[in-house]
């Protein structure tokens, strides 16, 4: 069994990233390893962020290892809260408040919205368009790869289902009707961002390590 370090103390991750990945693949937390301090995440961009997470692993173990970094684009907040997602309510990573202000942020936009067209203002109707990107950095034997997953959808008003984690009560993945806390990991591991992301590398990894003596 191959061992590979993923950057994330997220348990729910690596859950998801262990199902996705199968069991050829023994996957270890920076803890394990010996990294017991935040890992930098400064970049402006999703791959810059992954690149940032799986050089720091790689810099001090030495270890084969990938890192992702997800964003949740919203049509109406134009993009945001994107490379902030995981920080939208504040560096406290709190999946409740920040759920809470994109909430609220999307009806303050919608009511905004409303009232300019009740003045006769030419504005778009607002849309609960939404989509989650991920991108994930593998370092093998040195050599950095990339790998890319979008999952379309819209934005519920309101939360429902208590599965998953994150943002995932309150997205409605494109040809659902429930969200991802409602459909559960078994579905939504298969239709994911992070599943195609992760889908790529896997396939990759086989390949790499077939061709390997």
């Amino acid at each position: 069994m191959r061992k590979l370090v993923f950057a994330t103390g997220n348990p729910g991750k690596l859950r998801e990233a262990a199902e996705i990945l199968g069991g050829e693949f023994a996957l270890v937390t920076p803890a394990q390893v010996g990294i017991t301090e935040e890992i930098p995440e400064t970049g402006h961009t999703l791959r810059a962020n992954s690149l940032q997470k799986a050089n720091y692993i790689y810099e001090k173990t030495g270890l084969d290892c990938f890192a992702d970094d997800s964003g949740l684009e919203v049509d109406i907040l134009g993009g945001a809260p994107g490379v902030e997602t995981a920080r939208y309510a504040g560096p406290s990573h709190d999946s409740e408040a920040n759920m809470t202000k994109l909430l609220t942020e999307m009806a303050r936009r919608e009511k905004e919205a409303a009232m300019a067209r009740t003045n006769g203002q030419s504005t778009p109707k607002a849309t609960r368009g939404a989509r989650f990107r991920t991108s994930v950095t593998l370092i093998l034997g040195g050599e950095r790869h990339f790998f890319d997953g979008v999952m379309e959808g819209s934005i519920a008003k309101e939360r429902r289902g208590n599965g998953g984690f994150g943002y995932d009560p309150i997205f409605i993945p494109a040809g659902y009707t429930q969200t991802n806390g409602e459909l559960g990991e078994e579905v939504k591991n298969t239709i994911s961002h992070r599943y195609k992301a992760l889908s790529a590398m896997a396939a990759f990894l086989k390949e790499s390590y077939a061709t390997k003596p």
